[in-house]
């Protein structure tokens, strides 16, 4: 957010003018985003760019991390498939220092409970979970060894406590990831590494296109009446890596319209 005569007029206090004003900065801090060549990882990656970060964009496709590379020249790319866990060690390794991280990565599916198969079961795990581990503790020891803290920033779901057909699969994935938050915080904490993540309602990018009908009864319990705009879940994600949210850890950030009072 920007300064403007706007708020300047405005008969507010001078510490809450200062917090509806400010601008989020990250010169100085470098920075990693996983699953950063389409929708939200995409925005993120933008983002923190523009904050002044010297950003690191990792994707499993190339073509996606070209055109971002065209679009933000200044940003880094790296291209890894997740699912190869020691690759993703060694490639992250390469990287060096960084002081926010943001796990962006996931896929999806929509099976029956009882017909969800192992393939799929292990593909969601594979990405949704295990690669949060490793390129986390790839990550969080170099913070360690560095010794100035850090920001970690775990994109999980609503569907992580919002029951919804088909998806047992997928939003157990995602509660996982919200109890490895927790874990994480308390761990790293006393390393003055804060860890946190946004759960979005649906957000429509390539990944939800084509299954709007399979979720209307979402948009008919959210307050608001709409879902995320990709935005919405880069602002939140922002905040939560700046120092302005220095003592905010291991919290799960609901970012639903409201969704989440039922």
């Amino acid at each position: 957010m920007r300064v403007t005569e706007t708020y300047n007029s405005l008969c507010l206090p001078v510490e809450l003018r200062y917090f509806i004003t400010m601008e989020v900065k990250l010169n100085g801090k470098r920075a990693l985003v996983t699953g950063a060549g389409k929708g939200i990882g995409r925005g993120i990656v933008k983002r923190i760019a523009e904050c002044g970060a010297e950003t690191f964009a990792l994707s499993r496709t190339q073509q996606d991390l070209d055109s971002l590379k065209a679009e933000v020249p200044n940003i880094n790319i790296i291209n890894i498939d997740l699912q190869d866990w020691d690759k993703t060690r060694e490639e992250v390794s390469k990287i060096g220092h960084i002081d926010l991280l943001v796990n962006n990565a996931g896929v999806g599916c929509a099976f029956p409970f009882l017909d969800t198969p192992k393939e799929e079961i292990d593909r969601l795990y594979d990405v949704n979970v295990k690669a949060v581990f490793n390129v986390s503790q790839v990550i969080a020891k170099r913070m360690i060894e560095k010794g100035e803290g850090g920001s970690i920033v775990n994109i999980s779901s609503i569907l992580s406590r919002t029951a919804q057909p088909n998806t047992s699969a997928y939003s157990s994935t995602k509660g996982a990831i919200d109890n490895m938050t927790r874990c994480m915080a308390l761990e790293l904490g006393p390393h003055n590494i804060r860890v946190n993540s946004v759960n979005p309602t649906v957000v429509m990018t390539k990944m939800t296109e084509g299954h709007e009908h399979s979720v209307t009864n979402l948009l008919k319990r959210t307050p608001m009446g709409r879902f995320a705009d990709i935005k919405d879940v880069v602002n939140a994600v922002v905040f939560l890596l700046s120092d302005e949210s220095g003592m905010i850890s291991g919290e799960s950030l609901r970012v639903d319209g409201g969704l989440g009072v039922y």
